[in-house]
């Protein structure tokens, strides 16, 4: 699932820029499986889809549909999914705009609606209280959930909830076995407070790649380091010390006011046969991109030029959400 820019919204004075970006991501979805897009109208829908299939998507894999939205950043209000008995389940978490930071009763409206259209065909959602969004936690697929204290823990998402609570609230509703809380780590310029798929990611049950940092002067640098630190402290669910992979640092990145942006490799697309790897017009892409193919043999990897979406904090992961095959049924445009 995509939420599309427009002209109105956060995008606007660089649409020319980032627009490029959502049509590269939903193309390489769209070529392996379905991609659900919510658009701003009517045209906007007719416009993303005839572009999409004249790049040579095929057509049966776009769903549009026109929702109204707040923001772009579909990871952290999409509905999270699980198998309960083999069957799929979506979990529509509550999204406050990251602790009330921003507007946010659009974009924890779409869920509900998307239900009600029939765009998740029987599959059922179910509204919870708690407070989540998906970028704040990662899994291994077998039972394990990756998170940080800073965000989790934040009183403006679930004031009063403590640690013990949270992570029995988060084991029932997702089937977890169990939480790994991270302390330390943190990008200048994310506004998350330190949502986990920018800064370490699973990718099996014994391997996970992090971001790491070697720039001395960088204001997270021992945050960074602290984190590296933790990590080499996990053990899998054998016992044995997780297989890390340290991602390279790319250079600084700032916008035309002088804002350190938040680049990170960390923030990569798993997809049907394929692996979408963020790059930033840095040296460092190249090496980013092997070290993760390496955790990924079997996949395709695509480098998406990322460089205009941490203009707004985020990267490729924070955009998407994926489903479980099948889940997304909806007729090939939706316009109610």
């Amino acid at each position: 699932m995509l939420t599309w820019p427009c002209a109105d919204g956060d995008w606007a004075s660089t649409l020319s820029e980032v627009e490029p970006v959502f049509y590269t991501i939903a193309f390489e979805i769209a070529l392996r499986e379905t991609v659900l897009i919510n658009c701003a109208s009517a045209s906007q829908s007719e416009r993303v889809r005839a572009t999409l299939i004249a790049s040579g998507a095929p057509a049966a894999n776009i769903v549009t549909t026109v929702i109204a939205s707040n923001d772009t950043w579909t990871r952290d209000y999409a509905p999270v999914s699980i198998l309960l008995q083999g069957e799929p389940r979506l979990l529509n978490f509550t999204f406050n705009g990251w602790g009330g930071k921003y507007s946010a009763q659009l974009d924890n409206a779409i869920n509900r609606q998307l239900s009600r259209r029939g765009i998740f065909g029987s599959t059922p959602c179910e509204t919870i209280e708690l407070v989540l969004e998906g970028g704040s936690i990662d899994s291994d697929g077998a039972g394990t959930l990756l998170t940080t204290a800073s965000c989790l823990l934040q009183p403006q998402r679930n004031a009063g909830l403590s640690r013990h609570q949270l992570n029995t609230e988060l084991r029932g509703l997702l089937g977890a076995k169990r939480l790994l809380w991270l302390e330390h780590g943190g990008l200048e310029g994310d506004d998350t407070d330190g949502h986990i798929d920018m800064l370490a990611r699973f990718c099996d049950s014994a391997t996970i790649a992090y971001q790491s940092c070697d720039e001395s002067e960088y204001s997270w640098h021992d945050e960074l380091q602290a984190m590296a630190g933790e990590l080499q402290q996990l053990t899998t669910t054998e016992g044995d010390p997780y297989h890390l992979i340290a991602l390279p640092w790319p250079t600084p990145k700032f916008d035309s006011n002088g804002r350190r942006l938040p680049a990170s490799y960390a923030n990569f697309l798993v997809i049907n046969d394929a692996l979408l790897v963020p790059a930033y017009a840095d040296p460092a892409d190249d090496e980013a991109a092997q070290l993760l193919h390496a955790c990924f043999p079997s996949r395709d990897v695509v480098q998406v030029p990322c460089l205009p979406l941490i203009h707004q904090s985020g990267s490729l992961h924070c955009l998407t959400m994926q489903f479980p095959s099948g889940v997304v049924t909806g007729d090939t445009q939706q316009t109610v």
